[in-house]
Parts: C-alpha cells; structure tokens; sequence
C-alpha cells in the first residue's frame, strides 16, 4: 500500500488506460468463446444494436479502450487517496465500478437496473459473466500498480501487452476490411 506516494494524474491516465485496455481484452476473449458471441450478436434481441463480431469496430474496439482508460483515471484522480491510499482501497474501487457501471447505468444498458425496467433484453447470469470479472481484475491490477511504483518491470511486462493488444486490434482492423489475408 502507498499511502505518502499518490499517482499524479499522468501516471493515473497511463496505468488506468493500460490496466484497462488489458483487463478488457482478456475478459472479452474468454466471453467471445464462452458466450458464444458470435451468435448471440446476429440473432435474437442483441442483433438489433449489437455489431456483428467480424465488423472493423469491433476489432478496433480493444485499440480504442485508452479513451476509456483517461476518462476512467480522470474520475479516479480526485479520489485516488480512497482507491489507492487504503489497504482494501481496490474493493472500495471494485464496487463502485460495479455500482455505477454496470448496475446502475444512466441509460438502459443490458443487465443494469434501467435496462431490467426499461427493455425487452433478457437477463441472464451471463450478462454479468464478463463485465463483473473484468471491473474486479481491473481494480486489483490497478491498484497493485498504483501502489507499487518500484516494480519496473511490471511497467516493461505490461506495456509490452498493451503494445501486443494494440498490435492484434490493428491486425483484426486490417483482416476485417480485407487488408490482410488471415488463414482459414
């Protein structure tokens, strides 16, 4: 625990957007081959505002997760001393990215209070499978890294991820569009 050596707001920005972008990408990897997304996106309810998994927004997608990562840090910042200056300080972050992210969304996404009130989606367990695990890996790496700023080479290791993240989005981008030819 770092409790006299808060993040500044770069630092913030840079681990939340790589902490992030990695907890994603793994989560949504086991969800794509558990949960049968592929399918589940082009029938029943979901087809409707879901794209299909070949679409180029969807490869773009794990790329693109840094933009939440700032907006995530800059909500985090002002409350970085609760977070990452507790001993239990990723809980408290794990909850309330849970509560207010995936719980008690403004709109009526899937599986939050509103979209139970307000859709026709059904809700299932499985809406909660990928989003639950990743806000509980996100919270515990993040603070890990936060408070733990000597470790170099986590800094190396998870760059070098993020960078390979980066790299298949791109590649995924590419093949979606024809550019690149991907064996079958």
């Amino acid at each position: 625990m770092n409790t006299t050596n808060q993040p500044t707001l770069w630092s913030l920005i840079l681990k939340t957007s790589v902490a992030h972008t990695l907890t994603y990408f793994l989560m949504g990897i086991l969800a794509f081959n558990f949960l049968d997304y592929a399918n589940s996106y082009i029938t029943g309810p979901l087809a409707c505002f879901m794209r299909p998994t070949d679409s180029p927004w969807v490869a773009a997608g794990p790329a693109l997760q840094w933009i939440r990562g700032i907006i995530f840090a800059l909500a985090f910042y002002p409350l970085r001393e609760t977070f990452f200056g507790k001993k239990n300080g990723w809980l408290i972050l794990f909850w309330t990215l849970v509560a207010l992210g995936v719980l008690s969304t403004f709109g009526p996404a899937p599986a939050s209070i509103e979209g139970i009130i307000y859709t026709i989606i059904p809700t299932d367990i499985r809406s909660y499978v990928e989003v639950v695990p990743q806000a509980f890996l996100f919270s515990g790496l993040l603070y890990y890294w936060v408070n733990h700023p000597e470790k170099k080479w986590l800094n190396w290791v998870l760059g070098i991820l993020f960078a390979l993240i980066l790299l298949m989005s791109v590649m995924g981008v590419m093949a979606a569009n024809g550019m690149l030819q991907v064996p079958a």
